[in-house]
This record gives structure tokens, C-alpha cells and sequence, in this order.
């Protein structure tokens, strides 16, 4: 299995994928990849970026939506990027396009290698519970492609000890996810991505992982590769009327 994972498409004051331009040259390997613009409501204009950014560092890019069949057209590719924007949307094309378990079987058997940036990484986990997005939009359920037994949590912010905010910071929400579910949660800030190749987990460029037992920082690269081995758990939450039955 063949998976790069972005925190975000752009670094600030960069071109669109410059900051992962080897990486993303790197799963390519050649083949023309399948954009997946579905995150986002303008697709031609999402399509149209995309392609001059993988253009600009020698990657061929076609988008799905232009293709008679987009399904079809995700179900044959050799490599796809999915693409970022709001992951409540992207999930419920996908499961209206009915390519869920057909994709990830795909990238699991390493028929299809996978890219995915923002939304498009959030779908690649079992669940979308861990999205910084609003629900513009209400899919049948939060199961997504499940290609890593953990969950990512993208674009992550430290909190800021000097701020006069006095809502949830992200690491409070991480923790509010875990107290539900004992599944760890990889914090990726901007500009890091994960790399799975085979049975080999790495991070690029700065991350926290968050577990019940507690947090930890790690600056760069960062093996995780024992994650791979974890069974997914999810809804283990205590809840009042659990209590007083027992």
C-alpha cells in the first residue's frame, strides 16, 4: 500500500503542492494521476489548479469530473489525489458515487496509489470524526476508506498560552474525541504529511500524537509504523444511563 497524506495543499506564500512536489513525483512514479475535485463545489476551477500545479513539477493530472463515468474513472485509476475542501462533502460524493469500499480495496491490495490533501486525508481514516470542518452537509455515516487503523487531525495549531480566546483549543477537542474513543489521533501541522509504504509509517516536518495516555511532540521524522498494527476502536464513551444500569 502506497499512501501520502498532506496536512494541506499550500504553505503560505508557495505555489499549490511546491512544498510536497517530490514527495507526490515520488507515489506518481509516472502514471498519470486521477484528481478528485469533490471537497470543493467549483470543480473546474479546483481541476484547473491542480493541474498546473502537478504540471509545474512534471505529473500529469486529469480530474475525475470531466470523465463520463467519474466512478469508473476513480475505481481504474493507477494513482489518485484526493483533494481537499470540506470533508463532509467530499465523503458523501464519494459514498453517493459508491466507490468506498471498491477504492479502498483498490489501495489496500496496492492497485491504486493514494494522495490525499486536507478532506482528502481525513477520508483516508476510518472515520471523519476528527475533521476541523463544519457539516455543510449530513453523510449517511462518518465511515470513510479506512486505508490506516488511527486518525489524523489536520492543519493543527498549538494553543496560544497569550490568546484571549476562550473557546476549545484544538488539543482540548482531540481529548474530548479520545474520552469517546480509545483511537489514537495524529496531529499534522501545516506543511507535514505521513508516508505509508508497505508496512512502513514515517511523518515529514512536525507532529503530535495523541493518545489516552497522554500526548507527544516530535519535531520531524517521526516512525509510526507500529500504529499500522492497531485494530480500530471507536464509541467508548461513558454515558449516565450505562452507569446506573450497572
Amino acid at each position: 500500500m502506497e499512501l501520502l497524506l498532506l496536512s494541506n495543499s499550500t504553505n503560505h506564500g508557495s505555489r499549490m503542492f511546491a512544498h510536497a512536489a517530490a514527495a507526490i513525483s515520488e507515489v506518481a512514479a509516472g502514471s498519470t494521476v486521477t484528481f478528485i475535485p469533490f471537497a470543493l463545489a467549483e470543480w473546474d476551477d479546483y481541476a484547473y489548479r491542480a493541474e498546473a500545479a502537478f504540471g509545474s513539477f512534471g505529473v500529469e493530472l486529469v480530474s475525475a469530473h470531466r470523465a463520463p463515468d467519474p466512478a469508473r474513472a476513480i475505481l481504474e485509476a493507477d494513482v489518485v489525489m484526493m483533494g481537499g475542501g470540506n470533508t463532509f462533502r467530499l465523503l458523501d460524493t464519494l459514498i453517493g458515487l459508491d466507490v468506498i469500499d471498491g477504492l479502498g480495496a483498490r489501495v489496500r491490495a496496492g492497485d491504486t496509489r493514494y494522495v490525499g490533501a486536507s478532506a482528502g486525508t481525513n477520508v483516508a481514516c476510518p472515520t471523519i470524526r476528527t475533521t476541523n470542518d463544519m457539516p455543510i452537509c449530513q453523510p449517511p455515516t462518518f465511515g470513510a476508506l479506512g486505508l490506516i487503523p488511527f486518525q489524523i487531525n489536520l492543519h493543527y495549531v498549538d494553543p496560544d498560552p497569550s490568546s484571549t480566546f476562550m473557546g476549545e483549543t484544538r488539543e482540548e477537542r482531540i481529548g474530548e474525541f479520545l474520552e469517546e474513543n480509545p483511537c489514537p489521533v495524529l496531529a499534522l501541522y501545516e506543511g507535514s504529511w505521513l508516508r505509508v509504504s508497505g508496512g512502513t509509517a514515517t511523518v515529514t516536518g512536525p507532529s503530535r500524537l495523541f493518545q489516552r495516555s497522554g500526548p507527544e511532540a516530535f519535531d520531524d521524522g517521526l516512525d509510526i509504523s507500529h500504529l499500522l498494527d492497531l485494530t480500530a476502536r471507536f464509541d467508548r464513551g461513558k454515558r449516565p444511563y450505562e452507569a446506573s444500569a450497572s
